[in-house]
């Protein structure tokens, strides 16, 4: 039986692990100095952009090592779509919106934590891929095998 979990991808959730701590204090921290010089909206979407992604966070880290480790197609997909959908484009707001008055030590936790995000995707999808591919060809030579054995003989 082939392994089909990606060794790439679960170095990047373990390291993943340990930097998201490490993200999240620095962005607390940064987002504490600055909230005074906030205009009141950016206040409410930063708040909530911290929650929303601390809870993303730890239930998208979960069903990466669950679907990569255990080879589960829901899983992992549930992963991806995590990451690329509400993950990504919050991190990249924050990269990129100049009205947030970035901090330099922002910027750079923000661009390590937009990459490990990137190579994420990219590297769920092919081991989604291959675990897709894998399976249904492991149902269809199933499904042979079973009509093979209730196949009357011959004669």
């Amino acid at each position: 039986s082939e392994i089909l979990s990606s060794l790439p991808l679960q170095m990047s959730l373990y390291f993943n692990v340990y930097f998201f701590p490490f993200w999240w204090l620095v962005t607390v921290a940064i987002l504490y100095l600055k909230y005074p010089a906030l205009s009141d909206y950016y206040k409410f979407i930063l708040v909530t952009i911290m929650i929303l992604v601390s809870l993303t966070e730890l239930i998208r880290l979960y069903l990466g090592y669950v679907g990569n480790l255990l080879e589960k197609v829901p899983e992992l997909a549930g992963f991806w779509l995590l990451t690329l959908l509400p993950q990504l484009p919050v991190i990249l707001f924050l990269l990129f919106n100049e009205s947030l008055k970035i901090h330099s030590l922002e910027r750079a936790v923000h661009i390590i934590f937009a990459a490990f995000l990137s190579f994420q995707v990219v590297a769920a999808f092919f081991t989604l891929r291959r675990m897709v591919n894998t399976l249904a060809t492991r149902f269809r030579l199933t499904e042979f095998h079973r009509l093979e054995e209730q196949r009357p003989g011959p004669g």
